[in-house]
């Protein structure tokens, strides 16, 4: 499965993209753990982590690892916090292995767990999901996942039931057309699903965090679900339409039984109405915040892709092997 570049190295047959950010209590654990997972599939591998800007000692120990696993570690350290997604792509970008594996740095979805998932690409799958059995995430997080993944599936046409999970498995061509999308707000699982041909899921393991706390706050995790509407469909924008187009019939035939009741009732009768216009005014407004809302955030991120600006900064590669 090995193969050899232009410029004569041989490139390993698997990568494992590991984004790391605030994670000293747990990469010395991770690390371990990927070498062992890696160490017992046949062929070379590789072990790619991204350090995304951390402000404790993240860094530092992904440069010793580096240097000390000869080849087997490769630290890319970009230069502030750009976000799980852009720090993934970081690493992509360096991988050159026929199979890519990518993977939170949590310890959450056991390292253990690669094995199976290069074993089910070699089926013929070009990409490999995961589903976690017996989640140890909060009833919140749990509730939010199972909402977005039933959207996701409408939305794509792809029956993977945990988008959620960063522990997947790409073949090489569906990680070269991902690189070659320039859009700053990406979400990788549906990314990757737009150029797959061949699908597939295993079911793995979910640990409780052994270290450290999730990075994922409610405005990060509402960041995200942006993120996600935005990049797969435009079906929100649709949707205003319809829903405009309700509100204003609603609206008509309202106004026409009101003008009914003055004329039956009287003028005093559609006086003390004023309040259920009041009302009908502030939906009508608060329709048009909610459709204003939506087109900003579309609006936005054409603003932010048609500046062609890089996804993130690489500042320094740490291999102890030539420089790619």
């Amino acid at each position: 499965m090995t193969d050899v570049s232009a410029n004569n190295q041989v490139s390993p047959a698997l990568s494992v993209v590991i984004p790391v950010y605030n994670e000293e209590a747990s990469l010395d654990e991770l690390i371990q753990r990927c070498l062992g997972a890696c160490g017992g599939i046949s062929g070379t591998f590789e072990i790619i982590l991204v350090d995304d800007g951390s402000t404790d000692r993240s860094s530092e120990m992904i440069s010793a690892a580096a240097e000390a696993q000869m080849g087997k570690v490769i630290g890319v350290l970009l230069n502030r916090n750009y976000g799980q997604h852009a720090a993934v792509m970081a690493g992509l970008a360096q991988a050159r292995g026929s199979i890519v594996v990518t993977l939170d740095a949590d310890l959450q979805n056991p390292p253990e767990e690669i094995p199976a998932l290069v074993a089910k690409i070699q089926e013929g799958f070009d990409v490999v999901g995961t589903v976690r059995r017996s989640r140890c995430d909060t009833l919140f997080r749990r509730a939010a996942s199972a909402v977005i993944n039933k959207a996701v599936q409408k939305a794509t046409g792809v029956m993977m039931h945990d988008y959620g999970c960063m522990l997947r498995a790409y073949r090489r061509p569906v990680v070269d057309a991902m690189l070659q999308c320039p859009e700053r707000n990406t979400f990788i699982p549906i990314l990757a699903n737009s150029f797959a041909h061949h699908t597939a899921e295993i079911e793995v393991s979910h640990a409780e965090r052994p270290a450290g706390d999730s990075k994922y706050n409610v405005g990060k995790l509402i960041s995200l679900q942006f993120d996600l509407l935005t990049c797969m469909t435009t079906f929100p924008l649709r949707l205003l339409s319809v829903l405009g187009t309700l509100i204003a019939a609603l609206g008509l035939a309202f106004g026409g039984f009101l003008l009914i009741l003055r004329l039956v009732y009287g003028a005093t009768w559609a006086a003390e109405g004023v309040f259920t216009l009041f009302a009908i005014l502030f939906i009508f407004i608060g329709a048009q915040f909610i459709a204003m809302g939506l087109l900003g955030e579309y609006i936005g991120r054409i603003y932010h892709d048609v500046r062609g600006r890089p996804r993130y900064f690489v500042e320094r590669i740490v291999t102890p092997s030539l420089a790619r």
